[in-house]
């Protein structure tokens, strides 16, 4: 059955397991994911439900995304989010919680990467520098862009400065340690991406 859940990431630490080593982990906080619509293949011609997750305020909410919450009859949330789930039983208002993973799962997490600002072509495509002497001028620069004449322009997707992270990226093939439902929290070996606080999306792996 395929699984998913929204969560906040809350940052790493360390745990011992049986044989007394330590395991590197990152802690996940996902509170209970409240599902808003069902979406079914009759009707929309696939078979999905969307979640809502996350605390705000209601006079923070659009009315075209209030009016949504209402008609479902559950508390407006922050955001909302789709999964291709096949759990038939899922209705309207029923959560989505940490039960449904367990330890030894494989999963693949999804979220925004730190982003980095600015960055030159030596921090973000990892080129090689220029040479340090004899007044060469040439250290970090981008170098060649290419024949000034034919086609006088650059092409697309060509390695050059620009803001460097904050892209969606996903971690695939990761450890579920240990799932802890009294406080709502997944232990997942090793790191994943983006800053303490923001929200990522624990999935089924596709490679397990």
């Amino acid at each position: 059955m395929k699984k998913a859940i929204m969560g906040t990431k809350i940052g790493m630490t360390q745990i011992f397991d049986e044989k007394g080593k330590i395991v590197p982990v990152t802690v996940v906080e996902a509170m209970p994911n409240v599902v808003v619509q069902v979406k079914t293949a009759d009707k929309e011609g696939y078979n999905a439900v969307q979640v809502g997750y996350g605390e705000i305020r209601e006079r923070l909410v659009n009315k075209p995304r209030q009016g949504q919450f209402k008609k479902a009859g559950v508390a407006v949330k922050r955001l909302l989010k789709e999964f291709k789930l096949e759990d038939s039983n899922l209705e309207v208002g029923s959560e989505i919680t940490v039960e449904i993973f367990s330890a030894g799962d494989k999963v693949d997490v999804s979220g925004l990467s730190k982003g980095k600002g600015f960055a030159g072509v030596i921090k973000r495509w990892n080129f090689h520098r220029g040479p340090e002497t004899h007044g060469s001028k040439f250290h970090r620069a981008v170098g060649s862009m290419g024949a000034s004449s034919s086609p006088s322009r650059t092409f697309k997707n060509k390695k050059m400065p620009g803001r460097m992270g904050h892209v969606n990226t996903t971690v695939l093939n990761l450890e579920i340690v240990k799932v802890m439902p009294e406080k709502n929290v997944i232990l997942i070996r090793g790191g994943i991406p983006g800053p303490n606080k923001s929200v990522v999306v624990i999935r089924n792996s596709v490679k397990a």
